[in-house]
């Protein structure tokens, strides 16, 4: 279990040539994506905040119903 890390440069090196390649292969979203992924994200963070509200307020109440 003689494992050794490549040396820092090498790992950069290795780094950068992957990150060049995902750019080349990029897009630029079509403004539909673009609507489709924005709406999505943002019904995403509205179900985790009123998940979240709903929780709290849940502690709440039986934290008042105990004490």
């Amino acid at each position: 279990m003689d494992q050794t890390k490549p040396p820092i440069t090498a790992r950069i090196k290795s780094f950068v040539a992957q990150s060049k390649r995902v750019w080349l292969i990029l897009k630029k979203p079509s403004s539909e994506e673009f609507k489709t992924v924005s709406k999505i994200s943002a019904l995403g963070i509205l179900v985790i905040g009123a998940l979240g509200f709903f929780i709290a307020d849940g502690v709440k109440i039986i934290a008042r119903l105990f004490s």
